[in-house]
């Protein structure tokens, strides 16, 4: 995990006289009702998974279901167990280190009050808030690209929507002129904000945390879960193979 996070966070520090390492990139943890639904009906969703340089395994369902039908084992690395470890590095507590591109304006001044009380200099200049992106289709955002390019964090932090995050920073990754560490980590800040209902190690661990979102607020999360039911004749079915894309009747 530590490797993982070294990696993916990107370096701005030369090594080997001018050269730099190959690090940064796109990080994505796609949830159960990602892979059970947007991959076989979205191709810029499947694109991004298909093409991410890590893709974590954050679906405690589909670790589950893998060791129920195959026997195997899978190590399970949670997107909130990696922003913890991704917040624990120091050197991305100096200014301008880290862009967070936030849900709204609501998400954006609890976030960032947070982030300061753990000493992150987090100013408005290093914020973006997300306009409503389209569901469906490549996902385009020249006002963020052209902020990123002038600002050059060295990480680009991604606190939005599963679904639509993943769909950005494949084009992010493609459209910026230097390589960041792209983090798709969706709502594992408001666990520890308190935007959503904060999900312990021990339940994190357990897979217990979609749980405890479920019981926080049934209304918002019944669907998703329900959707989500979909992973297991899918897994069933496809084991190591990609499903085929559903085709538009």
């Amino acid at each position: 995990m530590d490797l993982a996070v070294k990696r993916a966070i990107g370096n701005q520090e030369s090594e080997a006289g001018n050269k730099k390492p190959e690090t940064g990139g796109l990080v994505v943890a796609p949830s159960a009702p990602g892979l059970a639904v947007d991959l076989v009906r979205a191709p810029s969703y499947r694109e991004a998974l298909q093409t991410a340089d890590l893709v974590l395994t954050d679906s405690g369902f589909m670790v589950l279901l893998w060791r129920f039908y195959t026997g195997e084992k899978l190590p399970r690395h949670s997107g909130l167990k990696f922003l913890k470890a991704v917040l624990a590095c120091p050197e991305l507590k100096r200014p301008g280190a880290v862009f967070w591109v936030m849900p709204s304006k609501g998400d954006d001044v609890r976030n960032r009050a947070w982030l300061m009380s753990k000493g992150f200099p987090v100013t408005e200049d290093d914020t973006y808030i997300a306009p409503a992106y389209p569901a469906s289709g490549e996902l385009v955002d020249a006002v963020l690209v052209e902020r990123l390019s002038a600002r050059r964090p060295q990480v680009v932090m991604l606190a939005i929507g599963g679904g639509v995050q993943e769909r950005l920073g494949c084009t992010l990754r493609a459209q910026l002129p230097y390589r960041p560490g792209i983090l798709c980590l969706g709502a594992a800040i408001a666990f520890l904000t308190g935007g959503q209902v904060n999900i312990p190690a021990w339940a994190d661990r357990l897979v217990l945390g979609w749980l405890l979102r479920l019981l926080s607020n049934p209304r918002r999360f019944w669907r998703r879960y329900w959707e989500a039911l979909r992973l297991a004749p899918l897994l069933w079915r496809c084991r190591e193979r990609l499903p085929e894309l559903a085709v538009k009747s």
